[in-house]
């Protein structure tokens, strides 16, 4: 491990040690990554609040499990090289 890399690890766990409240620090960044949702599911924000949370949840989960199969091809992938 590079001296910058382990000065960035100490600093980052130091700075979680002092975080009262983890859920409130990481709010800011969950709420930005679910705006990509509703700006998919209804960019001109018309449809009812609950109708687009539900619409956002669903294709946050099909982006969720679009990841999961990518990473499932490239592990395959691997262990077919590997082997």
């Amino acid at each position: 491990m590079s001296h910058h890399s382990a000065a960035g690890k100490i600093g980052s766990h130091a700075s979680w040690a002092r975080t009262a409240d983890r859920s409130a620090r990481t709010a800011p960044g969950r709420r930005a990554f679910m705006e990509r949702f509703y700006d998919e599911v209804d960019p001109e924000r018309v449809l009812p609040e609950a109708e687009r949370e539900l619409r956002a949840q669903s294709a946050r989960k099909a982006y969720f499990s679009r990841l999961a199969m990518k990473s499932a091809k490239a592990r395959r992938r691997k262990a077919e090289t590997a082997a």
